[in-house]
């Protein structure tokens, strides 16, 4: 679903230095071998075979072959000896009977359609059983009207069109791809009383604004369309139809109507060479200058009658059945502690890159580990894989499944390790920051096989020539860098299969990725993300497919096989150290920013300024910032960031030395630790988001919130919501504390 974004993320803290120093959890020798066995056991070759089958055909939920896929990987897993079995749920997933869009006025243009073949692309012929460009759980309808161009369709983009006088009410609008998550641009349509949504892609983000289209270069063609889903997530993902419960035969469901999460306008997607021609017509206002696309002309607002557009989609909206692929592997001394991990199989059309890049590495993964077992090796706790159905169109395979084995996974889960694309290029990591310090030392034994030398050193050498060359890089990931310490990972949002056992369920969690190196992601959710575009532009002959399997791998086993899982919490404290001094000068922000425009327009500055031939009216008075109860939140950190620290000091002296009776002690203490940072009152308008500390911004979709119960509350001046949200978090950071206090005297024999 997500495309690969940038390297290893933005916040986070450095690695715990000095006494800490022995709390690392490189493999032991013994280790060390059995990771040479792994890798040698992986092959690019058998990731090239697979790619090339589960591509052959279209491969969405529903669809023959997306089947066919599920039960190729079921004999697969049973032949290299893993206990495989496909769980199935009956989900709502609608596919369109019929989709039209067409400009009516000034004149009448049919557009829309499946995209056509390249030659150079054999699968991109191969659509008699594809869908029609879409986007699911859009609301079906047939609607004629004016067009409004909304540049990105977000909150500011409506703000700036009602400073002009402009509204979408009635009309039908028109928002180019980027900047948020697909699905807010419809939702936020809806809100804003428009009857209908386009979404398209401009060629200055995926276009010849990036790179030589393809099949030149990698680059989204003018014909090419990105479909998705509209589903809206940040309220909650899975089953519109089931929140909260596995989507069984039996389970009590919501209605179409009923659901939240289902939108009522009809919406399409389209690519830019049609939308040109819509774009091109357009009349009113010129927009803004930061409107701007890349397209050969002068972007207009429009919405004043003089282009109006055709828009209709009929949907069958029965439940479809989706397939679950689960592989376990039982533990030989923790059966009933889980280490999971999960890609997902379905694709928009034939998905080579996204999923079954990464899915076809997990499937190496399993692969190499059933040689293992059989040579009798057996993990000393139980390692489940997953090939999830239905992510493209909401998380749905992954949720369904979470949520039908909720009880089981908060007892069990160690940990959900998850991957979904894959590119060439350097390593991205995301995820719980107890675990921080594990990703670098996985990285620094993992070989780049462009740079020859490790993931590790070829990350902290990109990350410094990016800050040099005046890239956007983090100070924290700078400062990692250039001191040689662990690189910080990035805090996880949402658009992978994450999402459920993380935000819901509170399971520590972690998604790896390569990428970088690709030059615009121009076949993401089109015919052409395919076997000929991943393997000419995205990742010849799978190279870096195998690497992720290197990397996920040494996870996997590192923590199946460690007396006590390696998480070192003082990272965690650290990082949510940082996500507080972020919240308190955003806050300080904010009245600063109050205070200026309160006093620009008391001087009617914004009249001003305004050009008399262009009008533009004064950004809306709003609320003042005021100063927030943050002396709770402040002392549960410094009381976090204190137990972390003696925990990991304890560890680091002691852990190596616990018998048998201590260690089963504090494994149960630590098992469901990351659970505390959970509310059961969840998030303001979307409860099903339970996680403190991490979850999807409600207008960032993929984007990551953190501490978000307070962060969004200042953003959307929500300010009763803020002084609460900071008094829920710190109670969690206080129970996470006290556990680790628990534990530390477990370690120190107490």
């Amino acid at each position: 679903m997500r495309q690969v974004r940038q390297l290893i993320g933005a916040v986070s803290a450095l690695a715990v230095a000095g006494a800490l120093a022995g709390a690392g959890v490189a493999a032991a020798p013994a280790g060390k071998s059995l990771e040479a066995r792994f890798d040698a056991a992986i092959s690019a070759q058998d990731q090239l075979g697979w790619l090339k089958t589960m591509t052959s055909e279209p491969n969405h939920v529903s669809s023959p072959h997306d089947k066919a896929n599920a039960e190729m990987m079921l004999a697969l897993f049973k032949s290299w000896g893993w206990d495989a079995r496909i769980d199935t749920f009956q989900v709502l997933y609608p596919t369109p009977i019929s989709t039209t869009v067409e400009l009516v006025a000034p004149e009448h243009i049919p557009l829309g359609g499946q995209e056509p073949a390249i030659p150079e692309d054999d699968t991109s012929g191969k659509t008699a059983n594809a869908l029609p460009p879409y986007v699911a759980f859009q609301g079906d309808g047939d609607v004629t009207a004016d067009l409004v161009y909304v540049n990105y369709g977000l909150p500011a983009d409506y703000e700036a069109l009602a400073r002009r006088g402009i509204d979408v009410k009635g009309k039908i609008a028109i928002a180019r791809y980027g900047a948020g998550w697909r699905g807010l641009k419809p939702k936020l349509a809806q809100e804003h009383g428009a009857v209908g949504c386009i979404i398209y892609s401009d060629p200055a983000q995926d276009g010849y604004g990036a790179s030589d289209p393809y099949p030149k270069g990698d680059s989204r063609p003018s014909t090419a369309v990105q479909r998705g889903s509209v589903e809206d997530m940040t309220t909650f993902p899975g089953d519109p139809l089931t929140p909260g419960v596995g989507a069984t035969e039996g389970a009590q469901r919501l209605t179409k109507e009923t659901s939240p999460v289902v939108l009522k306008i009809p919406v399409l997607p389209m690519s830019y060479g049609d939308a040109s021609k819509l774009l091109s017509r357009l009349g009113g206002e010129r927009v803004p200058d930061n409107w701007r696309g890349g397209l050969p002309f002068t972007y207009h607002i429009g919405g004043d009658g003089a282009v109006k557009v055709h828009l209709a989609v009929k949907s069958d909206w029965t439940l479809k059945p989706i397939y679950d692929v689960i592989a376990v592997m039982k533990g030989a001394k923790y059966p009933d502690q889980w280490v999971v991990r999960g890609n997902h199989h379905d694709g928009w059309v034939f998905g080579a890159q996204d999923p079954l890049s990464g899915n076809v590495a997990l499937m190496s993964e399993a692969k190499a580990l059933g040689q293992l077992a059989k040579s009798g090796w057996r993990p000393a706790r139980t390692i489940v894989y997953a090939s999830w159905d239905a992510e493209e169109p909401g998380l749905i395979g992954s949720t369904e499944w979470a949520e039908a084995h909720a009880d089981e996974l908060k007892a069990k889960a160690v940990i959900y390790i998850n991957t979904d694309g894959n590119h060439r290029g350097t390593l991205s990591a995301e995820g719980s920051h107890d675990f921080q310090h594990l990703i670098s030392e996985v990285a620094a034994d993992v070989t780049d096989p462009e740079a020859k030398v490790s993931v590790l050193e070829r990350l902290r050498a990109s990350t410094r020539a990016g800050a040099a060359e005046g890239e956007n890089v983090s100070r924290a990931a700078l400062e990692a860098a250039e001191k040689g310490g662990d690189m910080p990972l990035g805090a996880l949002g949402s658009g992978s299969d994450y999402s459920a056992f993380l935000q819901h369920l509170g399971l520590p969690s972690l998604n790896i990725a390569y990428g970088g190196e690709e030059q615009s992601g121009g076949e993401y959710h089109s015919i052409y993300d395919s076997y000929y575009h991943m393997t000419t532009f995205d990742d010849p002959g799978l190279v870096y497919g195998t690497v992720l399997s290197k990397t996920v791998g040494r996870v996997v086993l590192r923590i199946a096989d460690a007396d006590t899982p390696p998480q070192r919490f003082g990272d965690f404290a650290t990082t949510v150290g940082t996500y507080l001094d972020e919240v308190k000068r955003l806050a300080s922000e904010r009245r600063e920013q109050d205070a200026k425009l309160a006093a620009l327009r008391e001087a009617g500055a914004f009249g001003a300024a305004s050009d008399p031939l262009h009008p533009v009216a004064a950004p809306p008075a709003k609320p003042t910032t005021p100063y927030f109860e943050f002396a709770a939140l402040d002392n549960a950190v410094a009381t976090l960031k204190r137990s972390a620290g003696a925990y990991d000091a304890a560890f680091a002296k002691h852990g190596a030395d616990l018998d048998a009776s201590r260690r089963e002690k504090l494994n149960a203490l630590l098992r469901d630790v990351d659970q505390l940072l959970l509310d059961d009152t969840g998030l303001p308008f979307r409860p099903w988001y339970k996680n403190m500390v991490y979850a999807p911004g409600r207008f960032t979709g993929y984007g990551a919130k953190t501490l978000p119960g307070v962060r969004e509350a200042i953003e959307e001046r929500r300010f009763d919501d803020a002084n609460a949200y900071a008094g829920r978090i710190a109670k969690v950071l206080t129970a996470y504390a006290a556990r680790l206090d628990a534990a530390r005297a477990v370690v120190e024999g107490k």
